[in-house]
């Protein structure tokens, strides 16, 4: 299909966001339609129902983007290839809803971003509605965590008798000498990284025990490894301050070892999760005063930046890596001819 002539073309920014977002939401049905049909808390299944409707609704407003531009549909991920929705319960119906709210969180952070880079209207309409059904269901998924007993807040913090201005470097340290507490930003950031490092060890050890290659299987064993030795740096940091530390989520996995997702599906999961991994460390780095916390992320950023390549290599020599769209190849036109 050809371009409309009074159609302004897609950016870089806006295709390669669009681009993403199909293939995220792909991948989310299928893991969402598993929950529906294992979940049993009559609460939570009104919950992941709305998550699929939204996915899809995204799935075909983008297919609807990219077939007026002319543009190739991604492959993607497919109910047929990627699930089998008959497979026993592998995560507990409090997991699906702690990664419901988790998952909401980090779309409304990436929405958020395609939208301020959307020029073309349908694009940054698209981005809109993104969002605004996004807060509204954010809202939804809290209070039934709060309803439940399940959602973990963040620690409180004294309330100082009046304001006061940092009087010494010694607040930059973290070696040597005299270490002051954690601030709020340090704490926030801590406490959100163990979260996500927690549900990332039970995604891993769930994905491992259905997953069919033994290299993907020791690939996933190795990131519940280093996800439960990043929960523990962060633990550590926030008990030396008398922080609490949040609790781990590994009995939220049950037992089964059949077929559930389709190992490119658990692959592109994981990657895309360091991924995501990276940037929140990146961000915490930057938010983070003491100078002891900043090389801690660094070297946690280090180490899973070798673990994504690693996972990236499996996606490749499978047949698994779908590509993202790019710049020509100048180099290439030029043999051809």
């Amino acid at each position: 299909m050809k371009q409309e002539s009074n159609q302004v073309q897609l950016t870089s920014a806006e295709i390669t966001q669009i681009w993403a977002s199909y293939m995220n939401d792909s991948a989310l049905i299928c893991k969402l339609q598993h929950f529906l049909a294992k979940v049993d808390d009559n609460e939570i299944r009104p919950l992941i129902q709305q998550a699929l409707v939204l996915a899809q609704g995204n799935v075909k407003s983008i297919t609807d983007i990219l077939n007026k531009e002319g543009y190739p549909i991604p492959y993607g991920f497919n109910t047929d290839e990627d699930v089998d929705v008959n497979a026993p319960q592998l995560f507990s119906d409090t997991f699906v809803l702690k990664y419901l709210h988790n998952g909401v969180q980090i779309a409304l952070q990436t929405h958020s971003i395609s939208l301020s880079l959307a020029v073309r209207a349908d694009v940054y309409s698209f981005f809109n509605e993104c969002l605004l059904q996004l807060t509204k269901f954010l809202r939804e998924i809290k209070e039934l965590l709060l309803d439940k007993g399940l959602y973990v807040k963040s620690p409180n913090l004294p309330t100082p008798e009046k304001y006061d201005f940092v009087k010494s470097q010694s607040f930059l340290t973290g070696y040597f000498g005299e270490r002051r507490p954690l601030v709020g930003t340090e704490i926030v950031n801590l406490y959100a990284n163990f979260q996500r490092n927690a549900l990332g060890v039970a995604n891993m050890i769930g994905f491992s025990q259905v997953a069919k290659s033994k290299e993907v299987r020791k690939f996933l064993v190795r990131g519940k490894e280093i996800a439960a030795k990043h929960c523990e740096i962060f633990g550590t940091k926030m008990r030396e301050d008398d922080i609490p530390v949040p609790m781990t989520l590994e009995t939220e996995v049950t037992d089964s070892t059949t077929f559930t997702f389709s190992d490119k599906l658990m692959m592109f999961y994981s990657t895309a999760l360091i991924a995501l991994s990276v940037g929140y460390y990146g961000s915490s780095m930057a938010m983070s005063p003491r100078r002891d916390l900043g090389v801690m992320y660094s070297r946690l950023a280090a180490e899973i930046l070798k673990y994504a390549e690693d996972g990236t290599n499996i996606m490749i020599e499978n047949g698994w890596l779908e590509e993202p769209p790019r710049a020509l190849d100048r180099d290439e036109l030029a043999k051809k001819k």
